[in-house]
């Protein structure tokens, strides 16, 4: 298992101040569901800081829904083949795009703080970078929340009692 992460962050944003250690939080995120699911290669990962304006027209042009969201994954994995660059000899999952503006919303809805709702966001899109799906329901969205909490608990953020299902 590497250690070698790059994760490389944006703020497209302007509507919200981002806190200070949200950044080295979203990196800590990446890394530890990388170990977590003993991820043999060393990784590069994009993460983007959007308002809800921007995931909005992305969630348009992308999956045909017409409105905001609180995360968009987009992964760059085919049939669990990655590819790993000549150059680096990094895999490049694919791209994270984080609505800072739902974020903070959610994080007051169901009760828990601003780091936890991002750190959730960021394990739960990582995890659709590893080819996760929860969409169909079932068994693979139990084990994709398994694999959420395992990490969160890990970076210490247990599950609260305003866990919520969606």
């Amino acid at each position: 298992m590497s250690n070698s992460t790059k994760v490389y962050i944006d703020d497209r944003q302007k509507k919200f101040k981002v806190p200070s250690g949200t950044r080295l939080l979203v990196r800590r995120a990446c890394k530890a569901t990388l170990k977590f699911e003993n991820f043999p290669y060393p990784a590069e990962i994009s993460v983007s800081f959007v308002d809800d304006d921007e995931i909005r027209k992305m969630n348009r042009e992308f999956r045909n829904i017409d409105a905001s969201t609180d995360v968009l994954s987009f992964p760059l994995c085919e049939n669990d083949e990655y590819e790993v660059s000549e150059e680096t000899g990094y895999v490049a999952l694919g791209d994270i795009v984080i609505s800072i503006e739902h974020a903070l919303a959610q994080a007051e809805e169901y009760g828990h703080g601003f780091e936890r709702e991002v750190a959730y966001l960021t394990v739960h899109s990582m995890l659709h970078l590893l080819g996760y799906d929860h969409e169909a329901g079932g068994l693979e969205q139990v084990r994709m929340r398994e694999r959420e909490e395992g990490v969160l608990t890990q970076l210490g953020y247990p599950r609260g009692t305003t866990y919520v299902l969606d």
